[in-house]
């Protein structure tokens, strides 16, 4: 048994916890937010004072916030100091490559390991304990945090050194943006000329149109039962975070001089959307986007 620290209880936090703690290790846990300490206890998590309460005594420390800077706040703000010597830090936030490497360096500079894990797999992985971990630091850190990361995650790759598991995720974000929008344009599409969405379905899932935008999280109802668009297009993956996310990576492309205009595109289209009718819902909504402004320019 592992005493293990949990810092962010929400969507995705929360029910890693939970795994954890079904995994007989001893969870202590905080969040800003009453509803989440509560469904965080209820999962067995022992709920702290604080946050650096919850680090005291710990062996691991799993963060999963919303932004670097909350991160870097806590992790300058008395977390490093409050741990133990040599506490693994897990950072399974996703923030930007940056911040991971200053979050990484602060770690290593207060006497502990540090490792990047981003997720992929949204709340239904996280309930499951099917996410994927991208993750980065070093072989002897990946090591450490590999058993722990298992518990929670059915796919776990080491993408190399500091920073780049966060760099795997805002390519693969990028990648999941982009082909959301082509796939609702794509239905869309279809239902001007007539088809339904279950030929259509039938046709890309099968062809080379296939791609889990397509085949796991669909936006239609219908081809896909479990998909949100099913559930009034409840998350699932916010198009907040989404949008969040597309402008992680439209930083990396603003750093390394990369023509994305796709990705851009995305992060411009997603930015609007999260900000207007696509508030609290999932990122698949776009779809409703793509109809509006469909109708708007006949």
């Amino acid at each position: 048994m592992t005493t293990i620290a949990v810092i962010g209880l929400g969507h995705m936090g929360g029910p890693m916890a939970g795994n954890l703690v079904k995994a007989w290790h001893e969870v202590r846990g905080f969040d800003i937010m009453p509803a989440a300490l509560e469904a965080a206890r209820a999962r067995g998590v022992v709920i702290a004072e604080s946050a650096v309460d919850a680090v005291h005594g710990a062996e691991i420390v799993i963060t999963m916030l919303q932004a670097g800077s909350s991160v870097i706040e806590l992790y300058e703000g008395g977390l490093l100091a409050a741990a133990d010597p040599g506490t693994l830090f897990i950072e399974s936030s996703t923030i930007a490559v940056d911040d991971a490497r200053k979050a990484h360096d602060l770690a290593v500079a207060a006497g502990h390991q540090n490792v990047d894990a981003p997720v992929s797999g949204g709340v239904v992985g996280a309930e499951a304990g099917t996410l994927a971990f991208m993750v980065g630091g070093s072989e002897a850190d990946f090591a450490r945090a590999l058993p722990v990361l298992e518990v929670m995650g059915k796919r776990i790759v080491h993408c190399g050194a500091s920073g780049l598991g966060q760099a795997a995720k805002v390519c693969n974000n990028l990648i999941l943006g982009v082909s959301m929008i082509a796939v609702s344009e794509a239905f869309v599409l279809g239902e001007k000329l007539g088809l339904t969405h279950d030929a259509l379905y039938e046709v890309a899932s099968n062809a080379s149109g296939q791609c889990w935008s397509l085949t796991t999280n669909c936006p239609v109802p219908g081809p896909v039962p479990t998909s949100p668009a099913n559930n009034n297009y409840e998350p699932g993956f916010a198009s907040a975070l989404m949008a969040k996310d597309l402008g992680l990576a439209e930083a990396a492309l603003d750093l390394t001089g990369v023509d994305a205009r796709a990705g851009r595109l995305a992060s411009e289209l997603y930015h609007a959307f999260a900000e207007g009718a696509g508030q609290g819902k999932d990122f698949s909504a776009i779809i409703e986007d793509v109809r509006s402004r469909s109708a708007q320019e006949r």
